[in-house]
């Protein structure tokens, strides 16, 4: 009989059976701010369920299911036949069928929809952040299909379905879609009009079959792409244009859509990304000939809020692990969350994602706006927040780590699964340089972008000293254009603290306002986390970041 040789004390309960859209008071907060209040009962309502859902084991489960048991390809069938299929563990299934039905491809029909969803976003990829990616680019297609009403009026009310109806089948015969996207080719990356994907008109006006490869193509298993090529200029246009192609034609017969392989990726394990292959493949193009980065424009912006929205979700996810550890864990004679110096670090990552979350919530409410105004002040504060807000992720998910200590570098604690994730969405549609040049291009070319965003920071003029002296400090950067690409991250940079401290500053408790200020622009912080002005109320911040509802 094996002898007992100690006891286990002194560990944290796992962060389970709670509400993770309750306990999230900056998330909460901001969803009142922004919806209009006779939607709020309704929104509360379906938040709160999913946020229970999301907080329950058995979906915790799902989320460490889906990744332990990455997909597989299948290129044949046992005869021989190409199939070009992925098989996905059960767990993918259900987590993806849980994010249709809870609305997160619907946010285009339905009053206050972008604020109710992206709320919705943050909750449930907390769970596991793999299966946003089809959510997300189902979503994000139906701005770009809207460029042609025919296509839209026969697409949308699939795409924006409460149903997951997996198996590849026409789309006509299907309940619910998912959309893919493919830009990106092997030679080009980023530079989509180095694309080399050729586009052959075929005899039925608007049909087209395309040759060629996508280096990167997520969700292969979707019911339809949208993808850019290379028009042949002897249809009078030309250019790059941006198609769709359905997996599987209205006949029923497997459209050419080879899967050459999937990526062994960082993270991200249980969402498939693929190298395709295009060989007579048949597809529909979407807008005119040679304007394909127009019409695909507003489906890369709102992936890239998507970028934003998981970057804040998988930052919560990291700080309320460890302000939730930090509440249990005993050192030295009291509890970690007590101690000065850890006080501080934790205090320090609740900033970050408190100011992420934020300003992710007020860029979905710009988009139910829908005004003038706002569309400008997206069209600069969309790249921006996308470069910062993702880049402050994998910094915070390491920190929040180390408050775990050894018990946070093994994979059962869930904080290895954040760390591979969170370098994810700075990378994805478009990294760092790309997105502080779509800033400069902004300033350059819209004035009106600008002019939206000093008014929207101006809003908080006068209320801290310090957003003052940042805000004057950033109009003189703005004033001097000489080498204004060599140093365009340290302006977007700016641009972005700037923008969220001003919102802070109206909107957080005074506690949060006053930290951010002092770190973010006023300098009074080091060049790691847990380096705030010890003088500053830490207690409070910490405590408005611990998950408990």
């Amino acid at each position: 009989m094996a002898a007992s040789t100690h006891t286990v004390t002194n560990q944290a309960p796992p962060l389970v059976g709670y509400d993770v859209f309750a306990a999230d008071r900056a998330l909460a907060e901001a969803v009142d701010r922004h919806l209009d209040p006779g939607l709020l009962d309704e929104a509360r309502e379906e938040l709160s369920g999913l946020g229970r859902t999301s907080g329950s084991a058995q979906v915790q489960e799902w989320g460490v299911l889906a990744n332990e048991n990455p997909p597989a390809l299948h290129t044949h069938d046992r005869y021989g036949n190409r199939i070009d299929e992925v098989e996905f563990h059960p767990s993918w299934h259900r987590l993806l069928g849980k994010g249709v039905s809870a609305g997160l491809t619907s946010a285009w029909s339905r009053p206050g929809g972008h604020v109710r969803r992206a709320a919705a976003f943050v909750i449930w990829t907390q769970v596991e952040a793999g299966n946003g990616c089809p959510l997300s680019m189902t979503h994000a297609a139906v701005p770009a299909l809207r460029t042609d009403p025919v296509l839209a009026a026969e697409w949308e009310p699939r795409l924006t379905s409460a149903i997951y109806d997996q198996g590849l089948r026409p789309a006509a015969q299907k309940a619910g879609v998912l959309f893919g996207m493919g830009m990106t080719e092997k030679q080009g990356g980023s530079d989509v009009r180095a694309n080399t994907t050729e586009a052959r008109p075929l005899a039925e006006d608007g049909t087209y079959e395309l040759t060629g490869h996508k280096w990167f193509c997520s969700a292969p298993m979707s019911d339809g792409f949208l993808v850019l090529a290379q028009a042949s200029p002897s249809t009078g246009g030309g250019g790059l244009t941006c198609f769709l192609v359905p997996r599987v034609l209205e006949d029923g017969t497997r459209n050419v859509f080879r899967i050459q392989r999937l990526k062994d990726k960082l993270g991200n394990r249980s969402n498939a990304s693929s190298e395709v292959e295009f060989d007579g493949t048949w597809a529909r193009r979407v807008g005119d000939e040679g304007r394909g980065v127009r019409t695909i424009i507003e489906m890369v912006a709102a992936t890239r809020l998507d970028c934003v929205l998981g970057s804040a979700s998988l930052m919560r996810q990291a700080v309320a692990q460890a302000v939730h550890h930090s509440t249990y864990r005993e050192a030295f004679g009291g509890k970690l969350i007590d101690k000065p110096l850890m006080r501080n670090v934790l205090a320090d990552l609740a900033l970050e994602s408190e100011a992420a979350t934020t300003l992710a919530l007020r860029l979905a409410a710009a988009y139910d706006d829908g005004s003038e105004q706002e569309r400008a002040f997206l069209r600069l504060a969309v790249p921006a927040a996308k470069y910062w807000v993702t880049k402050r992720c994998t910094p915070v998910a390491v920190e929040a780590l180390e408050c775990l200590g050894g018990n946070g570098y093994v994979e059962e604690s869930g904080m290895p699964r954040l760390l591979r994730e969170s370098p994810l969405n700075s990378i994805w549609e478009g990294a760092g340089n790309v997105q502080a040049l779509d800033v400069l291009r902004a300033l350059q070319r819209e004035p009106g972008a600008l002019d939206a965003y000093l008014r929207e920071v101006g809003r908080a003029r006068g209320a801290d000293h310090r957003l003052d002296g940042a805000i004057k400090n950033l109009l003189a950067e703005l004033a001097d254009l000489d080498g204004i690409e060599g140093r365009a991250r340290r302006l977007v940079e700016r641009i972005a603290l700037v923008l969220q401290g001003s919102l802070l500053v109206r909107y957080a408790p005074p506690e949060v306002a006053d930290a951010f200020c002092a770190s973010r622009l006023g300098g009074d912080w080091g060049s790691a986390f847990g380096t705030l002005p010890h003088s500053l109320d830490l207690a409070t911040v910490v405590e408005r970041a611990r998950p408990v509802s």
